[in-house]
């Protein structure tokens, strides 16, 4: 996709803008979604992006955010985003060695009356249980410069990071009476968690059963039967009025031809093919995109701009068998892989997340968070991974992806 300069952007700016590789992405299920309540299409800078409601209670917002683990990621970037539309930005206390939150708080800096327009989430990592939340907001919000946050997740829920009773926060009091408390206080407008793990489909399902998160921002799959265990976890989230993000939408095209006949027929580029496919399904309120450069905000701005209707059920067939015969970095989802992932102490799933981060995204940090693991996670030799492989729904290479896991990391 050929990048664009902006105005507004500097000169070292725009280097480091467009100085990563482009991102994948990963699709979603037909059926009708919601209708856009924002511009109509047009072209990049044409007003914000159409929107959507998230959740049963919160806010429209932007259908496509901007993810904030860029190594471009800067004041200025931000200034880009806006320009093309974007009005949602995803933060972590992690991401860019901790610097995406001051990036928001510079750009605020410069523009504060765009505060009400925006929407901001960022994450946190409570280890020792949700209470920890209300000692870490202040700090969150004094990193960004605001003084109340939009969405406010538990980052990367997983029995791994917090431990087999982290399933049942999402119903629980303790977890309940704190999101209460940060609400009332006024200082964040949304609580919930984020979560790519292999255990998501119980975590979905003990949020529908609690009734009290407002917003799960999850990895998202197309490729599951409906009315398959994620299938239906998502129907009980929706209805019960909890907004849902998906993320690692956009992560295993990245060897995929960028253009096919039938979807030139349509106007888009593979890329753009898979976000309408992925906001096809009105259960996702927002895809949170990594836009690693000019050139991607313009392609994922102008999908959320062209976006009409549901992809129909051939162009997502067409999309999977593309992207199937491709050489993946990561399972979506798939319920072999899952299955394993309860049975043994390898952290694949982890792994092959960090080779994304460092073969897509330049993103060195990967390094520290594969060494951050538990020895026994990082251990494949008791593990047959030819049968895993062999077993993916997705044939995702786990022999090779621990081999360049070694190699980059170890």
């Amino acid at each position: 996709m050929k990048s664009t300069t902006h105005p507004t952007t500097t000169r070292r700016g725009f280097i480091r803008a467009a100085a990563a590789a482009p991102v994948g992405l990963a699709l979603a299920p037909t059926m009708a979604a919601p209708v856009a309540s924002a511009a109509s299409p047009g072209p990049a800078g044409s007003g914000p992006l159409p929107t959507r409601q998230l959740g049963k209670n919160g806010p429209q917002v932007s259908m496509l955010n901007m993810g904030g683990m860029m190594v471009c990621l800067s004041p200025e970037y931000i200034d880009i985003a806006w320009s093309m539309g974007i009005r949602y930005l995803d933060n972590a206390d992690c991401y860019v060695k901790g610097n995406s939150e001051t990036f928001v708080a510079g750009w605020l800096a410069k523009h504060p009356e765009r505060r009400k327009e925006v929407f901001i989430a960022t994450k946190d990592h409570p280890k020792k249980g949700p209470e920890q939340l209300l000692e870490m907001i202040d700090h969150r919000l004094e990193r960004i410069g605001t003084d109340y946050l939009d969405a406010f997740y538990i980052h990367g829920i997983s029995p791994k990071e917090y431990g087999e009773e982290s399933l049942e926060w999402p119903k629980s009091d303790r977890f309940k009476r704190v999101a209460e408390k940060l609400k009332s206080s006024g200082k964040v407008k949304m609580v919930g968690f984020t979560c790519h793990d292999a255990r998501l489909v119980d975590y979905l399902e003990a949020a529908a059963q609690g009734g009290f998160v407002d917003i799960i921002m999850l990895k998202y799959t197309p490729f599951f039967t409906p009315g398959d265990p994620l299938d239906r976890a998502l129907d009980a989230c929706h209805k019960k009025g909890i907004g849902l993000v998906a993320m690692k939408t956009m992560r295993n095209l990245k060897d995929v031809p960028q253009r096919l006949p039938e979807l030139d027929k349509l106007g888009l580029t593979t890329h753009q093919a898979v976000l309408h496919a992925c906001w096809s399904d009105p259960r996702i309120s927002s895809v949170c995109s990594m836009l690693n450069n000019v050139g991607e905000i313009e392609c994922n701005t102008t999908a959320a701009r062209t976006y009409k209707e549901p992809l129909k059920l051939s162009h997502i067939n067409l999309l999977k068998q593309t992207i199937l015969a491709h050489r993946r970095t990561m399972c979506p989802g798939c319920p072999s892989c899952d299955a394993a992932a309860a049975t043994t102490g390898l952290a694949f799933h982890d792994i092959a997340r960090y080779v994304t981060y460092y073969e897509q995204d330049g993103n060195i940090d990967a390094r520290e968070m594969y060494r951050e693991l538990p020895a026994e996670a990082r251990d494949a030799s008791a593990v047959d991974l030819e049968a895993l492989r062999d077993a993916c729904a997705f044939r995702t290479d786990y022999p090779d992806l621990m081999r360049r896991a070694q190699s980059y990391f170890a």
